[in-house]
């Protein structure tokens, strides 16, 4: 029977001796190749960490012992050792989430999964523990990516100031975050990681002193009183000890054995304990360790046996960006890039291949990557800073203050921004449309295909007065969307075919096929309507509320929070100019979405084009007079009644 599938929780480890732990380590490695590449997944950062999750869970009693991991996406072997075996529908809907849930363990504390945050997270359990008199340990395990973040840093100054309080911090450092780690600390990281560390200089000197008669024991004892002179001369781990945090290592973080005996010793200290971990990201996988870019980091579904994908890639939204980024820098040397710790996922790459001077890595920093952007462009640049939506909210006060306040041309592009889906509720992009409709004077853009992101970020580098904004979804770029006309700003999609158009529906960026899906639903049951796409969504275009005023109701689609959204903006546009139409708002509910495929995360939400078509006929029958009762509604009133449940009854026929 193989060791794994004895494994129930953590104190099944503890009747296992090494030999069995170095099986059940290649045990795990062999399972996650072969339920990852079928499910996809972060395969790279937990084929990393399988010796030093056995060796935490052998030396802590979790769930009394907190164990935290920053941002989680390396828990899948802490998974497997809580439990948790079945991988089959790993990040979809009713499976294991691709991060730690308390919904599926208590062995889950934290489940955020932005980078930075654990020892926040760890300085609060330790503090409770102190003044509950709780005899429990907190252990937080942190990337060297995760430690570039600025937070990381001010939760140490603040663990640092209790002596005596126990808190072990666990420093995975493989060199990466997704790509390599930059900046002074990776630098001082590696070498930690390249100089003999001081407790094996001092093994070898007792063991010499001890062979030498008389003087050797007072020698070496002067020797070990010295330690911090030694230490500093040795390996420079001073830059932690300065802190008042207890440094150990480093330590090989694939030999079991040796990380039980340093964590062993950080638990008995009784006060806040580094210990630095040296491991390899995709350890054991060959396709893994040869992949320069991520070592395997994220994949989709992959062959095996070459880590070749299952299908080969279409052409995505982060590809599209990434390729004009590449002909506006040849075209215009005052744009630079800037990414945070992501130039791959981002699109970014092949700029910084082509203008190696002008990308910025900041690491895990997006709060310092906006500042930077700000000082960048007063000193006569164009920084174009890509970032996913979802870490977008974390630098939101310089986007305010700093860039928007300075009137600094900077442009944000937001990738996955909209319903992620599998990556569970942290990563879905829903808020920043609605973060960003108080910032005064920045632009926001939602191109609707390929076409169209290429064109408005061009429209966004030309501004130099003020931020812009360019978001898009997540995976393949659709097919283009053509207009066939113009109002203002705005293209035209579809022409309402009547004198007295029923329903304004405008779009916002990539859901534009789906709202022309509306109209059709809307067009077998009699009802006209008009589609534009904004193309600029703040500040809300002036031709919008003229247009509007034409038709009975005006309708909005977004994927983006309901709250604070486009829908929100335009009906307060339309409160202004005066404009008295019945408005209907569909976007994201206010509420954290479970994992699942994009797809059914938009069904379980309503923002479908039947479920929506049902809910503007039954409002249309409504204005027309026509007797009605509630239908199943996502953001409004509807309404039923004999003509208007004909009508609801054939939109679910077209749905079928």
């Amino acid at each position: 029977m193989p060791l794994l599938t004895r494994i129930r929780g953590p104190r099944d480890l503890d009747r296992l001796s090494l030999e069995e732990l170095d099986q059940l380590a290649e045990e795990i490695r062999t399972f996650l190749v072969g339920a990852v590449s079928k499910t996809g997944g972060h395969l790279g950062p937990n084929l990393g960490v399988v010796e030093l999750t056995i060796a935490l869970h052998r030396v802590f009693d979790s769930p009394k012992d907190k164990v935290l991991f920053d941002t989680g996406h390396q828990a899948y072997v802490h998974k497997l050792l809580t439990g948790r075996q079945d991988f089959s529908k790993l990040r979809s809907k009713g499976g294991l989430s691709g991060y730690p849930s308390r919904a599926e363990s208590e062995h889950d504390i934290i489940e955020n999964s932005h980078a930075s945050t654990v020892l926040g997270w760890a300085d609060g359990l330790a503090k409770a523990n102190e003044l509950l008199e709780r005899d429990s340990h907190v252990v937080a395990v942190i990337g060297d990516g995760a430690l570039t973040g600025g937070m990381a840093w001010e939760a140490l100054n603040n663990i640092a100031d209790a002596k005596d309080r126990p808190l072990v911090i666990v420093v995975n450092d493989n060199e990466r975050s997704y790509s390599p780690t930059i900046g002074g600390l990776a630098n001082h990281l590696a070498t930690l990681r390249t100089t003999d560390g001081y407790e094996k200089f001092l093994t070898r000197t007792r063991e010499v002193l001890e062979r030498t008669p008389v003087v050797g024991k007072p020698l070496y004892e002067t020797l070990h009183g010295a330690k911090k002179g030694l230490k500093d001369f040795i390996a420079p781990q001073g830059m932690f000890e300065d802190l008042g945090l207890k440094y150990v290592g480093p330590i090989d973080g694939h030999n079991i054995e040796a990380l039980e005996s340093a964590l062993a010793r950080a638990k008995r200290f009784g006060g806040p304990v580094i210990v630095h971990c040296i491991t390899e990201k995709g350890r054991g996988y060959k396709p893994a360790e040869q992949d320069e870019a991520d070592r395997f980091h994220g994949i989709g579904p992959i062959h095996p046996d070459t880590g070749l994908p299952i299908k080969a890639a279409a052409a995505s939204w982060t590809s599209v960006f990434g390729d004009e980024m590449v002909k506006l820098g040849h075209e215009r040397k005052d744009i630079v890039g800037i990414t945070a710790a992501m130039l791959h996922p981002v699109g970014l790459k092949k700029f910084a291949e082509a203008f190696p001077n002008r990308i910025y890595d900041v690491g895990i920093a997006e709060q310092h990557g906006a500042v930077s952007a700000a000082g960048l462009a007063t000193g006569g640049l164009h920084p174009v800073f890509a970032v996913y939506a979802t870490f977008l909210n974390r630098a939101f006060d310089q986007v305010l203050m700093d860039v928007a306040l300075h009137k600094c041309g900077v442009t944000f592009v937001l990738d996955r921004a909209g319903v992620t889906g599998d990556d569970g509720a942290s990563h879905n992009g829903m808020w920043d449309m609605s973060m960003l409709q108080v910032v005064p004077g920045i632009r926001i853009a939602a191109p609707r295909d390929a076409e169209q992101l290429r064109a408005q970020l061009r429209e966004a580098v030309e501004v130099d007065d003020a931020p812009t904004v360019v978001r898009y979804s997540k995976g393949v770029v659709g097919p283009a969307v053509p207009a066939v006309g113009k109002v203002g700003g705005m293209d035209v999609l579809r022409k309402a075919d009547a004198p007295v158009p029923d329903v304004l529906l405008v779009s916002v960026g990539a859901l534009a096929p789906m709202c022309l899906e509306i109209a059709d639903l809307l067009k077998k049951q009699g009802i006209s309507t008009t589609v534009v796409d904004p193309r600029w969504v703040k500040p809300v275009d002036e031709a919008l509320a003229p247009l509007a005023e034409q038709h009975r109701v005006v309708v909005t689609v977004e994927d983006n929070s309901r709250v604070g959204g486009v829908g929100s903006a335009v009906a307060q546009a339309l409160r202004d100019a005066g404009v008295d139409v019945p408005l209907r708002d569909f976007g994201v509910p206010p509420r954290f979405l479970d994992h699942a495929s994009r797809k059914e995360v938009m069904a379980e939400i309503g923002l479908t084009a039947p479920d929506i078509a049902r809910q503007v006929t039954g409002l249309v029958a409504k204005l027309d007079g026509l007797p009605h009762s509630p239908l199943r509604s996502n953001g409004g009133t509807s309404a039923d009644g004999t003509a208007a449940a004909r009508a609801v009854d054939s939109v679910e026929s077209a749905r079928d």
